[in-house]
């Protein structure tokens, strides 16, 4: 009897362990199951996230504090280069801090683009089809003088001189990507290309180190155009900035892109494919103008502009020096070439060989900034003194 009465409050006892362990779980939902599987703690939980259930419902989530996002302007074919690039950049950075993706292309994504690449994130993702106006040849270009001058450009081996489609991604990614419908509620973007690589941890928000620090671009690798595809950009923009002296602001970069005060362009550029900067930059009256005054000029279709130098132009010409920043931290590689940050504390979150980097190659411009900002930087400190 003894026994059995025993075994009736083992069981009594059980049962009520199981209930109070039910009731725990129900009303505090933030225990360490619910944290395993988010895999955040509540000290890097900032704000709200958006988890993606499919491709078009979403659930509340976390996001870091930013308005910002990833855009990306990239093919349907594209698409398994990207999810390898996206991936990586999951691992690296955006796990912990779920920013939405947005997506363009001129031709509508496949079902199959939509799932796969929403299935490697719980950030939103988001799909938008670029308006016909923005991918257009202007009704005031001479096609057979574009036509004439590509057949040049390909006898001189000059990359994507005949190509029609890079033309019209250079225009769109100069004058057209920041007004789409989809990017109006975000202040900063991270531009990412199929096929590209991140080889470091990245362990802050480059985001809201931008926002914090009066930056507005930023860049990981830096270089000198190609000067068959730009004969006539710089005249161009010397035309504009003596109609409009108002724009450019005294505090510039100009030493970055001239070695003589801006009589001629040196061709040094921030390489494109990888750019964190305000979207805000864009939107200014500014360089809406910049953009029309040289739209209109017919260089992106006549010769082979790229948005590469233009957005660096406008930065050195209309930020302050302290505005255009270089992210050491972010190891990246667009083929051919790599940075990889030569710090030995930085590296024990890198796969990546220094030797490697392109930072310091002859054909890199990076050194020239770097001597420029601590030039800059040593001089401000001598006039407050």
């Amino acid at each position: 009897m003894l026994k059995r009465n025993n075994l009736k409050y083992i069981v009594l006892a059980l049962v009520t362990l199981v209930c109070f362990h039910w009731v725990l779980t129900v009303t505090n939902p933030k225990s360490s199951y619910s944290k395993s599987w988010s895999g955040l703690s509540e000290s890097e939980i900032n704000g709200e996230i958006l988890l993606q259930d499919d491709i078009n419902n979403t659930t509340s989530y976390q996001i870091g504090k930013a308005k910002a996002c990833f855009v990306i302007l990239i093919r349907n074919d594209d698409l398994h280069d990207f999810r390898w690039t996206m991936r990586q950049l999951e691992d690296r950075f955006n796990h912990k801090y779920n920013y939405p993706y947005v997506f363009l292309n001129d031709v509508p994504f496949t079902e199959e683009f939509k799932k796969l690449t929403s299935a490697l994130t719980k950030a939103k993702t988001e799909y938008g089809l670029i308006p016909p106006e923005h991918w257009n040849i202007p009704k005031d270009i001479d096609m057979e003088v574009v036509r004439k001058n590509m057949e040049q450009m390909k006898l001189e081996d000059v990359i994507y001189g005949d190509s029609i489609p890079y033309r019209h991604m250079c225009r769109f990614e100069t004058g057209f990507f920041f007004r789409h419908e989809l990017l109006d509620k975000y202040d900063y973007y991270w531009r990412v290309e199929p096929n590209v690589q991140f080889y470091c941890d990245i362990d802050f928000d480059p985001f809201m180190y931008l926002k914090e620090n009066d930056i507005r671009y930023s860049f990981v690798i830096s270089l000198y155009e190609y000067p068959k595809t730009i004969p006539t950009l710089w005249n161009s923009v010397k035309e504009f900035m003596e109609k409009y002296p108002d724009y450019i602001e005294k505090d510039n970069l100009v030493d970055f892109i001239s070695n003589d005060g801006g009589e001629n362009f040196n061709l040094c550029h921030f390489w494109s494919n990888f750019e964190i900067a305000d979207l805000n930059l864009w939107r200014s009256e500014a360089y809406m103008k910049f953009f029309d005054f040289l739209d209109r000029k017919g260089g992106f279709f006549y010769e082979r502009w790229g948005d590469a130098p233009v957005h660096s132009i406008a930065a050195a010409l209309f930020l302050k020096k302290h505005q255009i920043h270089f992210f050491n931290e972010i190891g990246y590689k667009h083929e051919p070439f790599m940075h990889c940050p030569e710090d030995a504390s930085l590296q024990l979150k890198c796969h990546c060989n220094p030797d490697d980097s392109f930072d310091f190659q002859g054909y890199s411009c990076t050194k020239r900034f770097l001597e420029l900002k601590e030039y800059w930087n040593v001089t401000a400190i001598k006039n407050r003194g």
